[in-house]
């Protein structure tokens, strides 16, 4: 046991594999760390259709964390699909409280590549206090407008890195399409540009790149080196398979 670089996410279960606990999982796997997870939904889908979210109950979902803890050492953890902020809110104060110098990376995530919409009424309440717990957050830029819907884009980024630092994925945008950015909280935004001439479209590539992500981080990368890598593990992912599931490899970027 002690030969192993743990890492732990916190996700929904999605039975095709694509996305989720079980994608986190091979992706931890490839960049040679050894995966624990925490499941907080049942989803019905597979890899082009969602169906239905059954939510576990956040006493249980307190419970795998508290257990899990018990056993093995870990000080980086991947989030991505939750019930409600309220409920995040809780994940992470417990987090805190066992480790505090944890680093957690998370994916909010608001509807499923098939169109499945969550959090459409989401109390904003205590958004401010899960930022403050995170060590950085990865939207997309629908994602961005939707966390603080009463601000505009720039209002929420200058917001935002007021508290945690900002992988903000370009894979929305109309302008410069594939461009992610780094937006740490106390130095000037970082660009990173694409390098695969093309793409293709898969299945669960926002939780490839989060956990690919945290994956760099637990291993010791700095944050811009941990991006970068992030970026070009995510692409190879895209590009990996013709259909809409990816195929992880081992010990290749990273």
């Amino acid at each position: 046991m002690n030969n192993h670089k743990y890492i732990l996410s916190i996700a929904g279960h999605d039975p095709s594999g694509g996305a989720g606990i079980t994608s986190d999982i091979k992706t931890f796997e490839a960049h040679g760390l050894y995966g624990l997870s925490v499941c907080t939904a049942i989803t019905i889908q597979h890899d082009s259709d969602f169906k239905h979210c059954v939510w576990v109950d956040t006493e249980i979902i307190l419970a795998q964390i508290a257990v899990l803890f018990e056993r093995f050492p870990m000080d980086t953890v991947k989030i991505g699909l939750v019930k409600s902020w309220q409920s995040l809110l809780r994940i992470l104060e417990k987090l805190h409280r066992i480790n505090p110098s944890i680093k957690v990376v998370l994916d909010p995530i608001f509807k499923a590549s098939a169109g499945f919409d969550f959090h459409s009424d989401e109390d904003q309440n205590n958004l401010d206090k899960i930022l403050k717990h995170c060590y950085i957050i990865t939207p997309n830029y629908d994602e961005m407008l939707s966390l603080y819907p009463n601000i505009d884009f720039e209002e929420t980024l200058l917001h935002m890195k007021k508290f945690t630092n900002i992988y903000l994925k370009g894979g929305h945008r109309l302008d410069k399409k594939g461009w992610d950015e780094l937006h740490p909280t106390s130095q000037q935004p970082y660009q990173i540009p694409p390098i695969a001439a093309s793409i293709s479209e898969k299945h669960g590539s926002g939780c490839v790149l989060s956990s690919s992500l945290a994956s760099n981080i637990r291993l010791g990368q700095d944050l811009q080196t941990a991006c970068d890598k992030a970026k070009r593990y995510t692409e190879q992912f895209l590009n990996s398979h013709p259909s809409l599931l990816g195929v992880h490899h081992k010990n290749v970027i990273i």
